[in-house]
């Protein structure tokens, strides 16, 4: 999907440079993958520890069920 953006030249110069990238789409492309990963990482950590489990739960006893 085209998509016309005003992106600061001094920035994404820089992510280029730094990133190693050949284009300044790959630049953009790498930094939304970057971005939303550590979105989903941080949604994460927030449920850490609020999501019950069963301690009598064996994995090692369930790997072997097919």
């Amino acid at each position: 999907m085209p998509t016309n953006l005003a992106i600061d030249d001094k920035l994404i110069k820089e992510a280029v440079e730094i990133g190693k990238h050949k284009t300044k789409k790959a630049a953009v492309t790498e930094a939304l993958q970057e971005y939303i990963l550590k979105r989903k990482q941080t949604m994460v950590r927030e449920i850490f520890g609020k999501i019950d489990y069963d301690v009598s739960y064996n994995y090692k006893k369930q790997r072997k069920v097919k």
